[in-house]
């Protein structure tokens, strides 16, 4: 009984940052699709990241034909690239993030030695969760509760 009582907590912790990871979304200027992503660690916030430009640049993720330009960070990379700077360390970290990760991010995420992936909404493809499960991250698709 006690296992399931903490599996329970676990899940509600993750539904938690997860809406947290899309009300910070909202601060994304893409007009697409936005995406927003916490990093966690001993049930702290390390760090936050939303899909956007590069800092300095214009806040304009689309071209006139409403395409993504090449140079636009995913909310993960910029979660990931934003703790190191920090004197953050995101080893042993969850990432939540409101879409799966894409391949590139799957590397970071791999690199940066996060070992649990919660997420809600799928990425158009699918080969970022499959490498993070090859890698073996612990990936959960986790619906947000209303």
């Amino acid at each position: 009984m006690e296992k399931n009582s903490s599996d329970n907590k676990q899940f509600l912790l993750d539904q938690r940052y997860l809406k947290m990871a899309s009300v910070w979304a909202q601060n994304s200027y893409c007009k697409r699709r936005q995406v927003g992503a916490l990093l966690v660690k001993d049930k702290m916030i390390i760090s936050d990241g939303y899909n956007g430009t590069p800092s300095g640049f214009e806040n304009n993720c689309e071209d006139e034909n409403n395409k993504t330009f090449p140079y636009v960070l995913h909310a993960e990379a910029n979660a990931i690239t934003k703790v190191a700077k920090s004197n953050n360390s995101s080893d042993g970290a969850t990432l939540y993030v409101t879409s799966s990760p894409c391949m590139e991010c799957a590397k970071l995420i791999i690199q940066a030695g996060i070992k649990r992936v919660i997420f809600c909404d799928n990425y158009h493809l699918e080969d970022g969760i499959i490498l993070l499960k090859k890698a073996n991250i612990e990936v959960v698709q986790v619906g947000l509760a209303q």
